[in-house]
């Protein structure tokens, strides 16, 4: 009969083992204690030969300038791994990297700033961030193959899996990058598709990611020539002949072939979409309904403010790029005028051309808007500099000619100096909180005066048994004046030209 090992230690035991291991630490710290305590003062070095001028202190500059500096509060520590917001069974351990070629240190830091909480929303966790100056990126390895292994370095003492580059890396620099480091190399555009790979919900936005996760994928293939996907030779090939014996295809071929008909694919579902999306715009158009849209750098508050406005209910998160499908609500003004609200995409800074590209079709809605409420965080360091990385993007969609409407958020997270300074440089912005409601009033009315007015003035004696005209001038128009008549309602209003052209069999335009 064989003898079964108890499964459970005694609490006894497990006292014992406990207590042993407290103390056996509790000496460790008094050894190291005695060894450098912490209070005791730093000693000054001798005087002698170092007191003497050292006449290359400015190749110490030089190195300086050149050398790879750390960048201190970026690291993520997570007290718990339910607060990331994009859960996954082991968070990937990252290392920040960036080249700094113009502007200024502040700028250079908020830019890897901005890159960690990229990484994060990806669901990664921030080890370090390093970053160089550099006239510009070196061509081979990005940062240049000296620093390449101190960052080699760097990974093997932090335990990081991934390094993450501030910039879009060509083939040869991800490629050059990964044989040095010995793990895997991402580049900023590569996380943004990433995070949109997340985030996209709707077949559109899904179609669309894939779309610029293949065109950004195409000139990155890897791999060997001499792997070949199928033997071509004699008449196996199914008789081809002269010029078709032979190797075949290699593998990266093949994969390059498979990859540009998808893309074929995805574009002509893309195109089948803009069309639907483009019928919708006509038929707010023909209703003549003045279309409001939201656009703005991510996470600056869109979304909550398109649910202050409307009471949309849409997602509201504390995440980039929490928005990716395009959000249409019906408001009305305070003179009860109705309008249309869209919510859109956020806005990046270096926002890849190739979501650009393929987010083009989405991003129309804001080329077709009558008015752009461009929402700008105002607790964010550099709010001037997203504005000025929104106007690119804006650029780029043949948005620019859209009047734009500046609406400063998150006024509650802001100092008075930092509201004073930037009341000087936006003088025509209207300031609110999306969270608590200040200024959403004001916002209103500001709206209501930037809609587009009809340009009929209009006065007619619609008759009773017409009430659909009485409310579509309620509806589309701006009523001046209204009485009850014996004959029919009568109306001075101002009307848009297919509406007047209802109206003229019951009186004439006003000159």
């Amino acid at each position: 009969m064989t003898t079964q090992m108890p499964q459970v230690l005694g609490s006894a035991t497990l006292d014992t083992m406990t207590t042993a291991h407290d103390r056996a630490v509790h000496e460790v710290a008094e050894e190291r204690a005695v060894v450098a305590p912490a209070d005791e003062p730093t000693r000054p070095a001798p005087a002698g030969q170092w007191d003497e001028d050292d006449d290359t202190t400015g190749s110490y500059e030089r190195e300086a300038r050149g050398a790879l500096r750390r960048v201190a509060g970026l690291s993520t520590e997570l007290a718990d791994v339910t607060e990331v917001e994009y859960r996954q069974l082991r968070l990937e351990r990252v290392v920040l990297v960036g080249v700094w070629t113009e502007g200024t240190q502040a700028d250079a830091d908020r830019s890897l700033a901005e890159l960690a909480a990229l990484a994060e929303t990806a669901g990664s966790e921030v080890l370090e961030a390093v970053s160089q100056r550099r006239d510009k990126p070196d061509a081979g390895t990005y940062v240049g193959s000296g620093k390449a292994a101190e960052i080699r370095d760097i990974v093997a003492s932090t335990g990081a899996d991934t390094v993450i580059c501030d910039g879009e890396l060509t083939p040869g620099q991800l490629n050059q990058l990964e044989k040095i480091l010995k793990v895997k190399v991402v580049d900023r555009t590569a996380l943004i598709l990433d995070i949109f790979a997340q985030h996209a919900s709707s077949r559109e936005g899904k179609a669309q990611v894939e779309l610029a996760q293949m065109q950004y994928m195409l000139p990155r293939l890897r791999g060997w020539g001499e792997s070949l996907s199928r033997q071509a030779g004699g008449r196996v090939a199914g008789g081809g002949g002269i010029g078709t014996r032979g190797p075949g295809e290699t593998k990266i071929e093949t994969d390059r072939r498979r990859i540009r008909a998808r893309v074929s694919k995805l574009r002509r579902e893309i195109a089948g979409m803009a069309t639907a999306r483009a019928t919708q715009r006509a038929s707010r158009g023909r209703n003549a309904v003045p279309s409001v849209a939201i656009a703005g750098y991510t996470n600056a508050g869109k979304s909550s403010l398109l649910n202050r406005l409307t009471g949309a209910g849409v997602l509201v998160e504390n995440a980039l790029f929490a928005t990716l499908d395009p959000t249409v609500r019906r408001a009305e003004s305070p003179d009860g005028r109705e309008y249309t609200l869209t919510d859109t995409v956020g806005f990046v800074r270096h926002l890849p051309h190739q979501l650009v590209d393929a987010f083009r079709s989405t991003l129309e809605e804001v080329a077709a808007a009558d008015l752009l409420l461009h929402v700008v965080d105002g607790a964010d360091p550099d709010p001037l500099g997203q504005i000025d990385a929104v106007h690119v993007v804006l650029g780029e969609i043949d948005a620019a000619a859209v009047p734009e409407l500046i609406v400063v958020n998150k006024v509650d997270a802001m100092t008075e100096d930092d509201v004073l300074t930037l009341r000087r440089a936006l003088p025509g912005a209207v300031w609110v909180s999306a969270r608590t409601g200040e200024g959403i009033e004001q916002l209103r009315e500001v709206l209501a005066a930037r809609l587009p007015h009809p340009d009929v003035d209009v006065d007619v004696l619609v008759p009773y048994d017409r009430g659909d005209l009485v409310a579509r001038v309620h509806r589309d128009g701006e009523v001046l004046s209204e009485q009850h008549e014996p004959d029919g309602t009568r109306l001075a209003a101002r009307v848009d030209g297919a509406l007047a052209a209802a109206l003229q069999e019951f009186g004439a335009p006003v000159a």
